[in-house]
């Protein structure tokens, strides 16, 4: 699974949620991902339920 990847510092969207704006990683631990979004602030996606689109330099 790709949000196993994931690792804090890293960028990602949430793909049913585009007005949350960017999410920076905070912690994965067991499958709960910690992302402080744009403008949604922090929150804690359960991993097994939604796959989280990385983002990566350029394409903000």
């Amino acid at each position: 699974m790709l949000n196993s990847l994931l690792e804090p510092g890293m960028y990602v969207r949430h793909p049913d949620a585009a007005d949350w704006g960017l999410g920076q990683v905070q912690s994965n631990i067991g499958g709960r991902i910690t992302v402080n979004f744009e403008h949604r602030g922090k929150v804690v996606i359960d991993g097994s339920r939604v796959m989280l689109v990385p983002v990566f330099a350029g394409q903000e």
